[in-house]
């Protein structure tokens, strides 16, 4: 069994090293037991995920992660996905929100994993009360004390 985690950006600047974001990453599989991964984290600027955004999911303007699963997720099965996140909204989320940058990176990186893995949540503020939200909050907290 072995996981692969991929992170690059693209044009942009990100406010975490690739090294963090591939760990929270796989302490998120981690948590959720899953040993057979390959993950790819890119980080775009507004622009290109805008564009990722009117595509795949027909919304105008960027927003902060997009994940994509691409096969069977679970205990047993191996997970292979795409995670993109836009560390401009992250950044404009931050400050709306009061958290540090670095920690809203963080938590789209945990969320787009969990995303890959199959988790889902209701849109807009009753997220924050769903059971994925709490679990992405529970392991982000480790994280962020690990580091």
């Amino acid at each position: 069994m072995s996981v692969s985690i991929y992170v690059s950006a693209r044009d942009v600047r990100v406010g975490l090293a690739s090294a963090r974001v591939e760990a929270i990453a796989r302490a998120t599989l981690a948590g959720e037991r899953v040993r057979n991964a390959m993950l790819s984290i890119t980080f775009l600027s507004n622009t290109a995920m805008a564009r990722m955004n009117a595509r795949h999911l027909g919304h105008k303007g960027a927003t902060d992660v997009i994940s994509f699963g691409f096969a069977g997720s679970g205990r047993t099965s191996p997970v292979v996905g795409d995670i993109y996140i836009a560390p401009a909204v992250a950044r404009a989320n931050a400050l709306e929100n009061g958290v540090p940058i670095r920690e809203e990176i963080a938590r789209l990186v945990v969320h787009g994993t969990l995303h890959v893995l199959g988790y889902e949540h209701p849109a807009a503020h009753a997220r924050t009360n769903s059971a994925m939200w709490k679990r992405q909050e529970r392991i982000l907290a480790r994280a962020l004390a690990s580091a």
